[in-house]
């Protein structure tokens, strides 16, 4: 079985924009981190600290990175196909992580039959957790298209992710 967990960090580690310095303390930190931030809310002392690692925040383990890694895919077909740029940044996540070989078979795995969102749903076990999953998600993809944005919405719904916690992510992923 293929440790996931390089991979899903370096998915991450390759978001463009005001995110990615604080990707080089590393991916799944940063997916802590943001996801920790947005169900705290903005009255939390911690609430205005800037995208970086969080020490609070529990650490990522292999199932849960599997199910981010599948949900990240998922999401990415979500329009029906992956476009040049999509790929590109897939297949540059999969050598960043060390894992080409596994980590290239998993991945046409799983874009041959992604995971439904239901699997997804299940699989998860906590509130925290879910802002994970949904923070890892929405940080791989550029939501460009109408079904992308869909497939979000959709996710955070059956991830029960509340409203405000979305929201919360949007704006860091804004800035």
């Amino acid at each position: 079985m293929v440790d996931i967990k390089p991979l899903v960090d370096a998915l991450v580690r390759s978001r463009r924009g005001s995110l990615a310095a604080t990707a080089a303390l590393g991916g799944l930190a940063l997916v802590a981190g943001l996801a920790a931030r947005a169900l705290r809310g903005p009255g939390a002392p911690e609430a205005a600290a800037a995208p970086a690692a969080d020490a609070s925040a529990p650490t990522v383990g292999e199932d849960e990175a599997r199910i981010m890694l599948r949900a990240m895919v998922a999401a990415t077909l979500a329009d029906g196909l992956i476009d040049k740029d999509e790929r590109q940044r897939l297949d540059a996540a999969v050598q960043a992580s060390g894992l080409a070989t596994d980590g290239a078979a998993w991945l046409e795995a799983e874009i041959a039959d992604p995971v439904d969102l239901d699997e997804i749903g299940d699989a998860v076990k906590t509130p925290e957790q879910a802002a994970r999953i949904y923070a890892a998600v929405r940080l791989s993809v550029l939501a460009d298209t109408l079904q992308e944005r869909e497939f979000l919405k959709r996710l955070a719904e059956t991830l029960d992710v509340p409203e405000e916690a979305v929201s919360r992510i949007e704006a860091e992923l804004a800035a």
